[in-house]
């Protein structure tokens, strides 16, 4: 991504689009982004490839991670702060940014993005693996 105009996305977040409750939250998220402003980026997409952008797929899968206007990448808490700033929810933002409230969403997102496969009954015989993009 170049810099950011008003045609050009702000944050382009990367999403398990096989996890029921990632697309949940991406189609909320689109419905706000009026502007355009997220560009979405489905990383179990056929044809996706994980080292186009520098990353691997298990690292993509890991947790949430996007590349901002100047092709830095974030991951975690900070993508949905991004994501939802963007969008015109800044205040709903500064919320998270409080003490203790930053440290349990934290926390929490680890938790979920270990779990996420287990969570969204995407574990076979106990063994949780994605599906690799064709």
């Amino acid at each position: 991504m170049s810099a950011t105009t008003l045609d050009t996305p702000q944050l382009e977040v990367f999403f398990d689009g096989d996890c029921p409750l990632c697309t949940k939250e991406i189609a909320f998220v689109r419905r706000l982004d009026r502007k355009s402003r997220v560009l979405f980026t489905d990383i179990a997409a056929p044809g996706f490839d994980a080292a186009s952008i520098g990353r691997t797929q298990d690292d993509l899968m890991a947790r949430i991670q996007a590349r901002t206007a100047d092709g830095s990448f974030i991951d975690g808490v900070e993508v949905f702060r991004r994501m939802y700033a963007a969008v015109g929810l800044s205040p709903v933002v500064a919320l998270t940014r409080l003490p203790g409230i930053t440290q349990l969403l934290d926390a929490s997102y680890r938790w979920f993005a270990k779990n996420r496969l287990r969570l969204t009954g995407r574990c076979d015989d106990g063994t949780c693996t994605p599906r690799a993009p064709a």
